[in-house]
């Protein structure tokens, strides 16, 4: 039987989940993520990948422990460095609350904890005897760190005292500890020499990308400065590691340079992202820029190519993106000097850039659509692909998928791909499910563990994956059209596309549902209100009254440069709340507590209000999950809930409550 009928199956499902390549060239290790014995929870270890092919022997495990390890990135030793929370035994009174550091030697034996602090440390980077990584730092005495942080656990004291935006971030709070960097040199046992790069950094690396030189020297990484009314600008700056000086390599008004970051081989230029800050009458832009290390003067390469990742060619002489580009995200060559070229040809999603010190190849994550992720080789000079062994056997997938594509009524093609059950045909059509992607600057194009609709296939729906206004691989143009007309713009460009699935012979324009999360929770709302020709919409995760939305997320100040201040015309023009008295479809409400970018206040709101509109409407709710529902049992509840609900009033069968929320 498939995984993707019985949801507990589907959730059990290993998942390769990065890909980093030795510096010599000659060793893979990937981070995969599997159901712990218990069958509650995620675990975590690190895998050793042939990269040669498939005739270089199998995937084998690095790692045990019940904590888990990630973080992963080689010396240049070839040792590997990892975070974990696992305990150390050879350390008296060692915890397991936050991540250490551990060395995994290349000759093998056991990993040995390298470095700690009660912060825990993430985000590790190295050159040669080099250590750069990050730590969550309470104010204060250093020495004191570890007694303060005890004092505040033994008092019960979980409050934090803010002076400043923003205080959550996705699923965290912020606080009371800052993000600091701290660089270190690789001793024997230990690292040694532990010092602090940015003592003085307050709130600026909350959430930093940042990069070390070929040569150990210099610490590149994006770098918030406060601004009037809870605004801020994000430069780039470049850190001396042996003296902490810092100057600004990256600033400019109106833009914000951001991650992926890459170093050139050489050392003398940076590849980021640079975005433009937004406005009402001013969209999202994304843009790979390419920066001298010594002097900040740079520009913009690829237009209309949004980087997703970035490696460099070995030469320094060009850099490879992964970007999305018509519901796929190839892989590009982008020159210093000459014009981009499209790398990899084939429908596929690529991720996890690492090029080989020869150029001959780059390694990287291959997914897609239908495709779970696992390592792939692409040769450089042909394109060609190699599907290497992968440590998380990639699951048969029901259905087939099909392109399709619309004219939207002001001429513009809006495509899509369409996921098809197993036996859909003019004499059994199947029924029909539109899913919205979220975003809303995104795209469906790459496999989604979140959001699968091969599970929805395996229960006979056929299942509508569009790219409507707003999603990127389209060109500038594409985002320019929804952009600060999200329900309208974004509605006529569904029911264009949606018009040409359902006029198939194997899909059934009859029995059809709607949904989506997060923005796609704030159109499958927007339709609700303004369509009935779906028996049932299920939104999660939704943005409900705008108003209150923009107040509330954990970034108010970007939602509201598209919107305006509060109580402005945009408000009332876009909020889908405003059409409460004109819903009549049925509605499945799903939101987590835990959710700091749609906070929960929008699904209770939106609840309460089909309530009292007595819209016939059921509600999901999950007081431990996030923006997503990522816990195994969780998951199995979303989907099975899902199905039923869909089930009830698309095929009309008899309601009956899933076990799982029984």
């Amino acid at each position: 039987m498939s995984a993707f009928n019985d949801i507990r199956d589907y959730v059990a499902i290993p998942r390769v989940l990065s890909l980093r390549l030795s510096p010599d060239g000659s060793r893979l290790i990937s981070v995969v993520q599997s159901l712990n014995p218990d069958g509650k929870s995620y675990g975590t270890a690190l895998w050793a990948v042939p990269v040669a092919g498939p005739h270089d022997g199998e995937p084998y495990r690095l790692t045990r422990s019940a904590k888990g390890e990630s973080a992963a990135v080689f010396t240049d030793a070839g040792d590997v460095l990892f975070t974990s929370a696992r305990l150390d035994t050879t350390v008296k009174d060692s915890t397991d609350e936050v991540p250490a550091l551990w060395l995994l030697p290349r000759a093998g034996g056991e990993a040995r904890q390298v470095a700690a602090r009660p912060g825990g440390i993430s985000g590790v980077r190295t050159a040669g005897d080099v250590v750069v990584f990050a730590s969550d730092v309470l104010d204060g005495e250093e020495a004191a760190e570890e007694e303060k942080r005890k004092a505040r656990k033994d008092a019960g004291i979980s409050a934090v005292l803010h002076e400043g935006y923003p205080v959550r971030y996705w699923d965290h709070d912020l606080g009371p500890g800052r993000t600091r960097l701290f660089v270190a040199r690789l001793g024997a046992d230990r690292l040694e020499d532990v010092r602090d790069l940015t003592p003085d950094a307050g709130e600026a690396l909350r959430e930093a990308a940042f990069a070390l030189t070929p040569d150990g020297a210099t610490v590149i990484a994006t770098w918030h400065v406060p601004l009037p009314k809870g605004e801020r600008r994000t430069d780039l700056v470049a850190i001396d590691v042996a003296t902490g000086e810092r100057r600004t390599l990256l600033s400019q008004e109106g833009h914000d340079f951001d991650g992926p970051l890459a170093i050139s081989p050489d050392g003398t230029r940076v590849a980021c992202s640079r975005s433009r800050v937004t406005g009402l009458e001013v969209s999202a832009r994304h843009e790979l820029w390419i920066a001298d290390l010594a002097t900040g003067e740079g520009r913009e390469y690829a237009p209309d190519l949004f980087p997703s990742d970035v490696e460099w060619a070995p030469d320094s002489t060009a850099v490879y993106i992964a970007a999305d580009h018509q519901g796929r995200r190839p892989i590009f060559r982008v020159p210093l000097d000459g014009e981009v070229a499209r790398l990899t040809q084939d429908d596929a999603a690529y991720l996890g850039l690492n090029a080989a010190k020869d150029g001959t190849a780059l390694y990287a994550l291959r997914s897609g659509i239908r495709l779970a992720p696992a390592p792939a080789r692409i040769d450089t000079a042909t394109g060609e692909i190699t599907d290497l062994p992968t440590p998380a056997e990639r699951p048969e997938v029901p259905g087939t998928l099909t392109e399709i594509s619309a004219t939207a009524d002001d001429g513009t093609t809006i495509r899509g791909w369409l996921v098809l059950p197993e036996g859909a045909s003019a004499e059994n059509p199947a029924p029909f499910l539109l899913w919205i992607h979220g975003g809303p600057v995104s795209s469906w194009n790459d496999w989604a563990w979140r959001w699968q609709p091969a599970i929805m296939a395996e229960h006979g729906y056929a299942v509508l994956l569009p790219d409507p206004c707003l999603s990127t691989g389209y060109g500038q143009e594409m985002i320019d059209r929804g952009w600060g007309n999200w329900g309208p713009r974004t509605m006529a460009d569904l029911d264009a596309i949606v018009d040409v699935a359902l006029a198939r012979d194997d899909i059934d324009s009859e029995r059809i549902g709607a949904m989506g999360g997060s923005f796609g929770g704030y159109m499958a709302n927007w339709v609700a209100g303004h369509s009935d020709r779906y028996r049932a919409i299920v939104t999660h995760a939704s943005l409900w009254n705008l108003d209150q939305f923009a107040g509330t997320t954990d970034s108010a100040v970007y939602w509201q440069r598209e919107f305006g201040a509060p109580g402005s015309e945009r408000y009332d023009l876009l909020s889908p709340h405003h059409s409460l008295d004109k819903i009549t479809t049925p509605m499945l409400v799903i939101h987590g507590d835990k959710d700091y970018r749609v906070p929960i206040g929008e699904g209770l709101r939106l609840w309460w209000d089909l309530q009292r509109s007595e819209v016939d409407a059921k509600f999901l709710y999950f007081p431990d999950e996030n923006h997503w529902v990522l816990k195994p049992g969780n998951a199995v509840a979303w989907y099975e809930t899902v199905l039923a609900f869909l089930a009830q009033h698309v095929l009309g069968q008899e309601w009956k409550r899933p076990d799982s929320v029984a």
